[in-house]
């Protein structure tokens, strides 16, 4: 893939902010794992633009999953899962960064599980992830393969249904992961934004305990914090993190 001018002198002031700092944080959404191959959600060619017979917003809910829950996993099995995609150069620097003692922890707004396929340790999902997946009745975990390989609603060996361990609309997110991504984002002295239109809340919110001193911000659309950054970049995340 061609890389812009602008992407190589967004890639060189990253990289150097990156080597003046020891205890960056990273917090990403949807247009990180784009260059994966899986769309985002607010797009112009994202769900959220495509027709359905519900609202997706409405699809992905918890109230959507207890009362019509084979429609949910028809829509969940068609985009929400990705399990050929792959980890992109954002996703690989990133682990690197984190096996060179640099990076402190990823916050993630993403199902996929990228970040820990690239080889990430201290990963905190937000919204869950896909390869979770556990029984409502006995509680017990299985892998992708059940939703994946199963058809309709799929049932654990109990005959309890089977729900994927990701967060959906009306339900809250997990506390112990809210209080681990503030502590990590308070302690960090350079915080990398990326991928996120910072709209989704609470999530967005959690950008405000960030005390450090380089507020980095990479996003190919404005957001409302990109007056606030000391690096602001409209390019690629995986260009700007490939070196």
């Amino acid at each position: 893939m061609e890389i812009s001018e602008q992407a190589l002198h967004d890639r060189k002031r990253m990289k150097e902010l990156v080597d003046e700092h020891y205890r960056i944080v990273f917090f990403g959404g949807a247009g990180v794992s784009t260059e994966s191959g899986i769309p985002d959600f607010r797009s112009a060619d994202g769900v959220f633009s495509q027709e359905y017979p519900y609202p997706p917003e409405t699809m992905v809910s918890h109230s959507f999953f207890m009362q019509h829950t084979e429609g949910f996993y028809e829509f969940y099995r068609s985009k929400m899962i990705f399990a050929d995609a792959q980890p992109n150069a954002a996703h690989r620097k990133l682990a690197q960064l984190e096996a060179d003692g640099k990076l402190s922890a990823v916050i993630t707004q993403n199902i996929d599980g990228l970040h820990q396929a690239a080889g990430s340790k201290n990963v905190l999902e937000l919204h869950g992830g896909v390869q979770r997946n556990f029984c409502m009745d006995c509680g017990r975990a299985y892998g992708l393969d059940a939703i994946t390989e199963s058809t309709g609603v799929p049932r654990c060996d109990c005959g309890g249904i089977i729900k994927p361990d990701v967060v959906l609309y009306e339900e809250p997110l997990d506390g112990q992961v809210i209080e681990r991504t503030i502590d990590e984002i308070s302690k960090a002295d350079m915080l990398i934004v990326a991928g996120t239109s910072l709209v989704v809340y609470p999530a967005a919110s959690f950008v405000q305990y960030f005390r450090g001193d380089t507020l980095a911000l990479v996003n190919k659309s404005a957001t409302p914090l990109d007056n606030q950054a000391d690096f602001l970049s409209h390019e690629s995340i995986g260009q700007v993190m490939d070196w």
